[in-house]
């Protein structure tokens, strides 16, 4: 008679077992050679941000100038960003991380290079210098640089990530998430700060020059953490992308090698938006999206306008700005907690109802026209800064919640197409106030900000109380939902 060997059973992990697991990093050594990767990074590009626009509105005092290279520098977003997320999407992703750090170190450096000359040529009138060569360079330059800035924000937030944490570790992804949005507000005050002290105590010249010495010194170390990152992950970051080979295209095709670059581009183009379309979790993304036409009731520069006008003390407005940037980096810790008591997806729901009922609350003071007197205008700004900790919840929420459903194989064209439809409906807004530009149509602008979030909000909350069998296949992890 033959003896069968006795069946054993499988351990079941306990509860606690599974929270533990979850929290747990996939690969934690490469996660923190990540962060160090980002710090080094993230530093110089903070601090770049703040310094362009500063130097350049020494040269005249109109507005002008920052506003082209600005609305020029989306344009190219919107333009450019599916097809460098494609070709992210089919090369191998630390030496492609690599190349897109040295272009943007280099569009940072000619940047600082013509913003010095100008400096060192005698002032002219605001219209002849949209004219000249080294403004149509910086402007050139400065495109080049977000766009690359954008391209290897998305490899490290919606790629190397989710590989370094696990996308089946909730919690530990969250945690991650978190930590680099933390990273990144804390770099932006620190770069912003840095160089606003420096910009007074030195003059113009003195300060480009050490930003780009700086850009100089971290390019080689964001180099080395890159390398460290994939070598403490023990590789991971080497492996093949799903369903995709160097060669070809997400649904098989090669790609184009006899077309021009304006074939290529508008193919690329025309794939992002499809696939950007097609993704599981669209409704996540259109609310992300949403929320970038609230360019008022934010810490930007038409609220810096309005305020001045309103008469407030510069410290004041100065104060409010530092106050949501740090409302961000408490967001930061909020969000992880918000995933392990609601899950992915109602956390998302609560930080966009948190928001757009704090925005509510705010617009209703400032209808109420009690803002002449400053009580209630620092009432109606505190209700803005709290406001923040619902927003970047969000922010830190729903990039997890895309992560999860996104293949890597799509993750950079999608990421790099979510971007550019948020700078298309960030520059819609901001047509509509340069249309608008008068403090007396602050309302207005106030309001079209608030339904905004609102339709964020309820476009969120539509999609997550009607599941699809698709999205709960996705979550099902998520002991939440």
């Amino acid at each position: 008679m033959v003896e069968f060997p006795t069946l054993q059973f499988l351990q079941v992990l306990s509860e606690e077992e599974q929270n533990a697991l979850a929290a747990t990093p996939a690969h934690p050594a490469g996660l923190y050679a990540l962060y160090a990767s980002c710090v080094a990074g993230n530093l110089v590009e903070q601090l770049w941000n703040f310094a362009w626009p500063s130097a350049i509105a020494l040269l005249h005092p109109s507005l002008l100038p920052v506003a082209v290279i600005g609305f020029f520098t989306k344009l190219v977003i919107i333009g450019g960003g599916p097809l460098i997320g494609k070709l992210m999407d089919h090369f191998p992703r630390v030496p492609s991380y690599i190349c897109l750090n040295i272009v943007q170190a280099a569009a940072q450096l000619l940047s600082a290079s013509m913003i010095i000359y100008a400096h060192s040529v005698p002032h002219s009138s605001t219209s002849s210098m949209l004219l000249r060569p080294w403004f149509i360079v910086l402007v050139l330059a400065g495109a080049v640089e977000r766009l690359f800035g954008v391209a290897t924000g998305v490899a490290m937030e919606r790629d190397w990530v989710v590989l370094l944490a696990g996308i089946n570790r909730p919690i530990a992804l969250a945690k991650a998430n978190a930590v680099l949005s933390r990273i990144d507000l804390l770099c932006e005050i620190a770069g912003a700060s840095l160089f606003g002290v420096l910009l007074s105590k030195f003059d113009p010249v003195t300060c480009l020059k050490f930003a780009a010495g700086l850009m100089l010194c971290s390019l080689p170390i964001v180099v080395v953490l890159t390398w460290l990152t994939n070598k403490l992950s023990t590789g991971v970051l080497d492996r093949t992308k799903t369903s995709q080979t160097c060669c070809r295209t997400a649904t098989g095709e090669s790609l184009p090698e006899d077309d021009n670059i304006v074939d290529i581009g508008l193919e690329a183009i025309k794939h992002g938006w499809k696939e950007y379309i097609q993704q599981p979790v669209l409704p996540a993304s259109l609310a992300y999206v949403l929320l970038y036409f609230n360019v008022v009731l934010t810490p930007g520069s038409l609220m810096t306008a309005f305020l001045t006008q309103r008469g407030l003390n510069p410290s004041i407005i100065g104060a409010f700005s530092g106050v949501c940037a740090f409302m961000g980096v408490a967001a930061t810790f909020i969000s992880a907690n918000l995933v392990r008591q609601f899950g992915i997806l109602k956390a998302g729901a609560v930080g966009l109802i948190f928001q757009a009922s704090l925005l509510t609350l705010a617009v209703g003071v400032y209808w109420s026209g009690c803002l002449t007197q400053q009580s209630p205008l620092l009432f109606f700004l505190s209700l803005i800064v709290l406001s923040r900790l619902g927003h970047m919840s969000y922010d830190v929420v729903g990039a997890q919640i895309l992560q999860t459903a996104i293949p890597s194989s799509k993750a950079n064209i999608i990421g790099t197409t979510e971007v550019a439809v948020a700078s298309l409906a960030e520059s819609v807004m901001l047509g509509v106030a340069i249309v608008g530009n008068d403090t007396s149509q602050f309302g207005f602008l106030a309001m079209l900000s608030l339904l905004s979030v609102v339709g964020a909000a309820w476009m969120f909350c539509r999609w997550l109380l009607n599941p699809t069998d698709k999205q709960r296949s996705l979550f099902s992890f998520d002991p939440h939902f």
